[in-house]
């Protein structure tokens, strides 16, 4: 395979997740003035690229991923000249600037929807989907399918303006918008993406990338889920028929006339329908985020549906993420964390005081030797957690986990080892570990604000923060910056390299190579709590270039080690 060498593909990107960064002003609430005031922070552990996640308008019922006003700010987030700000800091500091592109569907307090709304004739009526109700053998009043939305109950919600349905795959405050209708699209590429561009960033994370074009005639779903009346209907949503004649308008229109970079969020697809979105050759957008890694455990359908895994499963993930591009133009991502994801430590690790640094430095060492585009997310540099297992339901605050315990809890409030196992799986996969403020410091809510914060800080956060770790060698901070550095020093091997791992069946021991052209690495881990004996490869001269211990015995890995080793 033939490598086109791109500033995006060698990038490390950083992902701030504005709520819960950094407060400036003392409310409680992330802001871009904080953020702004890091930017020497996000240079300093060595990444490029800063991905911001929605700080646009919003009533903020799916925290800013339902936008009234693409071209505005959320008050308690800034202004527009803060983000002029943040644009030119980081442009300053040698790195970009990308935002989330929210645009399958806005808030129902967008100026659009409340237009079309207002009556069945308003000219921005088609704008979203809408459809008349049906109607059962006694005559109740029911949805037009039954499609389940993913925050729960049924997509449709009824509005009695105009006695018809609208289609909200996500909250109800998240109305679709209608990608048919050409004038539609032109007003979301004016105002979501161009908008944005003239001010400078540098790209997109395009949310639910793979969403936009649904199946005209929107049958009833398969029943897969038979205790529940509403189904998950991504077959008549996903990789929809016209989804990709859209993404080429948009690159065609826009993004063509920048040196974006531009990164979907497609969802789960098969091998070859993914490749039509990131193939070079194709002009829609550069790479995408697969999930497989980050699915581990859980239904793809349905995250609290949590089976668990084992390494040869955490193994196997890596190598379908791996295979994706092999033989293609496409490119791919490394990532183990996000806004929507548990923490990584407690998810693929070992979050126990005993290990979990050393365990961190495992995963960082792993993450950085993967090819693709390299994503961390906030507070993952320092080993953030999970939140205490033994927080209840009330502590929770996020739409997705909130909406499902209640449903849950409808279907089985009298069935406590059902409830207890849910909120056991809620404790280890709930998107709110992720949310958690960041611990910059062992001070009154961690440094993060010197006000109450909107969500309560991790308990964890005097052993675990930014100010421990900056300027401590052995930390594991200290350790990803090293990471970084031998990922870009070594890219060819690291980000480009190919990678076949050797020991697919070990339960204990996780070993690969990466290789590229005449150069080779190898790389051993061992993602267990105990001493396992190990014997280093005889192919070629090997150097040790480092590692997560203190010390090793050659013929041992001990727990949580990690080595990188490259051939003379």
């Amino acid at each position: 395979m033939t490598v086109t060498y791109k500033w995006w593909k060698d990038a490390t990107v950083y992902q701030i997740w504005p709520a819960s960064y950094k407060d400036s002003n003392g409310d409680g609430v992330g802001d871009i003035p904080g953020i702004v005031s890091e930017l020497d922070y996000v240079k300093s552990l060595g990444t490029d690229v800063i991905w911001l996640s929605p700080m646009y308008d919003s009533p903020q019922d799916d925290m800013g991923y339902d936008i009234s006003d693409y071209e505005k700010v959320y008050p308690k987030y800034g202004t527009l000249e803060d983000m002029d700000k943040l644009i030119k800091g980081a442009h300053d500091r040698g790195m970009k600037l990308i935002l989330d592109l929210v645009i399958n569907h806005t808030s129902t307090e967008h100026d659009w929807f409340k237009e079309s709304r207002s009556s069945l004739d308003n000219p921005k009526r088609d704008w979203y989907i809408w459809k008349k109700p049906v109607y059962d053998k006694d005559g109740n009043r029911k949805p037009p399918n039954n499609w389940g939305s993913y925050f729960s109950g049924s997509a449709w919600e009824y509005d009695e303006t105009t006695g018809e349905y609208y289609l909200h795959l996500f909250a109800k405050t998240q109305p679709d918008l209608n990608w048919e209708n050409e004038e539609c699209r032109n007003a979301i590429y004016k105002s979501a993406v161009q908008f944005w561009f003239d001010r400078g960033i540098d790209g997109f994370r395009i949310d639910t990338a793979g969403m936009y074009s649904k199946v005209q005639t929107f049958p009833d779903a398969p029943i897969v889920i038979p205790d529940f009346e509403h189904q998950p209907c991504k077959l008549y949503h996903q990789n929809g028929p016209r989804i990709h004649e859209f993404h080429k308008e948009m690159f065609a229109k826009i993004t063509s006339k920048y040196d974006a970079m531009t990164v979907g969020e497609v969802g789960h697809s098969p091998r070859e329908e993914s490749l039509k979105y990131v193939g070079e050759a194709r002009k829609e957008m550069n790479m995408m985020f697969l999930f497989d890694v980050v699915d581990l455990g859980s239904n793809p359908a349905d995250r609290f549906d949590y089976k668990g895994f084992t390494l040869v499963d955490f193994k196997k993930a890596f190598i379908s993420q791996s295979e994706f591009i092999e033989g293609t133009d496409a490119w791919s991502t490394v990532f183990t964390e996000n806004h929507d994801q548990p923490r990584a430590i407690t998810r693929f690790a070992n979050d126990s005081p005993k290990f979990r640094v050393k365990s961190g430095k495992l995963l960082a060492l792993l993450m950085a030797s993967m090819s693709g585009t390299l994503f961390i997310y906030q507070g993952q540099e320092i080993g953030m957690t999970n939140l205490p297992a033994d927080w209840s339901i009330d502590e929770y605050l996020d739409i997705n986990t909130i909406n499902y315990y209640k449903l849950y809890k409808e279907k089985f409030g009298n069935d406590k080892a059902k409830m207890d196992k849910l909120m056991k799986t809620i404790n280890l996969v709930a998107r709110d570990h992720a949310r958690s403020p960041v611990q910059w410091d062992d001070s009154e809510y961690a440094g993060f604000s010197t006000g109450k914060p909107w969500t309560r800080v991790n308990d964890n956060y005097k052993e675990i923060n930014v100010a421990s770790q900056v300027n401590d060698p052995n930390s594991l901070f200290s350790f990803w910056k090293k990471a970084l550095e031998y990922r870009k020093e070594f890219k060819d091997l690291f980000i480009y390299g190919s990678f076949n791992v050797k020991d697919i069946d070990n339960q204990k021991t996780f070993t690969f190579t990466k290789e590229k052209g005449s150069q080779k690495a190898v790389v051993v881990t061992n993602f267990t709590a105990e001493n396992v004996p190990y014997e280093q490869p005889v192919d070629g001269k090997l150097k040790l270039l480092y590692t997560n211990a203190d010390s090793f015995d050659e013929a041992t890995l001990g727990p949580y080690e990690g080595r990188v080793y490259i051939a003379n």
